[in-house]
């Protein structure tokens, strides 16, 4: 992270670049990044900006609350729109440019927004420590010339978590979060039946006080991954009897524990090398 001088600049620079966009759409999910943004939106110009949240069955209900309670929080402008990535083939079959098909959904609707409202551009999340992750849906965004101020201003993440921090937002140190269908091992179709089970299981584990987690659907086998500071909690008899209790209760056949703990994008880890140099084709 950047010294506390270069962090101000970086934090000014991001003020400017939002501050040539009014009317400008956040695409909000209500994860640290996305919040972030929206905020310095707001704070940058005020209510001709909106954030925007994408609703469909990927997102868990406990995800879209609290987005909407920030954001009501901090007198941001949101909406809730309708996305359809469930009627793309392409998207259900869950190969490894599922992403790719969620976004370019995404920002189709938003695209469609922007012009109904007379709105000028549309911003999302995008931070410069995801450029080294194997992300498709930032072609998606490139495709659809969508802006990405916290990459531009080259802010990383815990410089993001820091800035929120400081300006007293309590998503500062809110744990990482991504969509339910991400849960769900590569090649096995997306169902609605499985972002159930999955969104079942980490409410429960919310529930036990668990706080960093993540329900990985591998068929007939549930994975759980949990940080590494909070696994000696999870090691013990009656907490595998707690785990099993759960997720047969929802349908898993065998329970696991990762012995690795949390780690966002593990599920990438099971893909074809080919799969990640390939990518999908810019737009022409």
């Amino acid at each position: 992270m950047e010294t506390p001088e270069n962090l101000a600049q970086k934090s000014a620079h991001l003020r400017q670049i939002l501050a040539a966009h009014p009317g400008l759409i956040v695409a909000y999910s209500g994860g640290v990044d996305s919040a972030f943004l929206a905020w310095a939106a707001h704070q940058a110009l005020g209510d001709s900006m909106r954030a925007v949240i994408a609703d469909s069955p990927s997102l868990a209900r406990t995800h879209l609350d609290d987005a909407l309670a920030f954001a009501r929080e901090q007198s941001i402008p949101v909406e809730v729109v309708q996305t359809t990535e469930f009627s793309n083939p392409a998207y259900l079959r869950n190969d490894a440019m599922r992403c790719f098909h969620c976004k370019d959904e995404l920002f189709t609707v938003l695209e469609q927004y922007r012009e109904a409202h007379r709105l000028t551009a549309v911003a999302y999340g995008v931070n410069a420590d995801d450029e080294g992750d194997f992300r498709p849906g930032q072609q998606a965004a490139r495709n659809h010339h969508v802006l990405a101020p916290l990459l531009e201003a080259r802010l990383e993440k815990l410089e993001i978590r820091e800035l929120a921090r400081q300006a007293g937002l309590r998503v500062w140190e809110k744990p990482a979060s991504a969509c339910l269908s991400s849960r769900i091992e590569y090649g096995r179709p997306v169902t609605p039946e499985a972002l159930a089970a999955v969104e079942r299981g980490e409410d429960a584990l919310r529930a036990l006080g668990f706080r960093q987690f993540r329900v990985r659907h591998h068929g007939e086998i549930v994975r759980i991954e949990i940080a590494p500071d909070e696994l000696p909690r999870a090691l013990t008899p009656q907490m595998a009897q707690e785990f099993t209790a759960i997720f047969k209760a929802l349908g898993f056949k065998f329970v696991t524990l990762d012995l690795e703990g949390f780690r966002s994008g593990s599920m990438n880890q099971l893909l074809p090398v080919a799969d990640l140099a390939r990518g999908p084709k810019p737009a022409a």
